[in-house]
């Protein structure tokens, strides 16, 4: 099937969107993160409730919140009394999806040179997180408490629209469910309310891709073996 130009434009931005790891610190436009939310805006909302706020983090207070979370972060007894703002994964792991995610992880800790037992290097790398990857913009995405689990499903519809829009300007991103557990210190910082559940965060910018980190692309099962076709 031959596509049109139009067809191949929004597959390339759609396709060529993966998590990058990595950034340069060339700053990105307020008026064009401004228009990127303009568009994921558009995304569907049940009875048009639009559920999505966003927090957009550049300058003296994302380094400042990256300095708060990273004390937490190497501090283990103040780490682990944090608790998750909701549950993002499972609390028991099943086939085919504790594959996916350990083969990820392994195929990172190996483009980086880490082996299994280097906890310190993996630890040092998923800190990398609170960073932004160092990232010129970072993004915090929270929802009203009083949602339920329809507003999920639409938020999710205008996070992949925000970074299918940044694609579409040569910008990337990695969205960046580690910041959940680090919600009190997010709120102490930039005074998001408690009635506001943080969802994620997420690193905008122009990736670096002289990093090796960057060349890592997840696999994806075809089509035919998550799809049916009944007629």
């Amino acid at each position: 099937m031959i596509q049109t130009k139009e067809q191949q434009i929004v597959d390339e931005a759609i396709t060529s969107r993966h998590s990058m790891r990595a950034f340069l610190p060339t700053p990105v436009a307020r008026e064009d993160i401004e228009r990127m939310l303009e568009v994921a805006a558009r995304a569907p909302s049940g009875s048009n409730t639009q559920p999505w706020k966003v927090y957009v983090l550049t300058g003296a207070i994302k380094t400042r919140l990256s300095d708060e979370i990273l004390k937490v972060y190497s501090d283990k007894a103040k780490f682990e009394s944090l608790t998750e703002e909701y549950r993002y994964y499972p609390d028991q792991w099943a086939s085919p999806y504790i594959e996916r995610r350990r083969k990820v992880g392994l195929d990172l800790y190996k483009l980086l040179g880490l082996g299994k037992d280097d906890k310190a290097g993996m630890q040092a790398q998923h800190g990398r997180n609170y960073v932004f990857f160092d990232a010129p913009v970072g993004l915090i995405f929270t929802m009203d408490r009083t949602m339920n689990t329809g507003s999920w499903l639409d938020f999710g519809c205008f996070l992949q629209n925000f970074m299918v829009a940044a694609r579409g300007r040569g910008l990337d991103t990695c969205a960046q469910a580690a910041f959940n557990r680090f919600h009190p210190v997010i709120r102490s910082v930039t005074g998001i309310p408690e009635s506001e559940l943080v969802i994620c965060g997420m690193a905008l910018g122009y990736a670096d891709h002289s990093r090796i980190e960057n060349s890592l692309i997840s696999e994806r099962e075809p089509v035919s073996g998550f799809t049916r076709f009944l007629d």
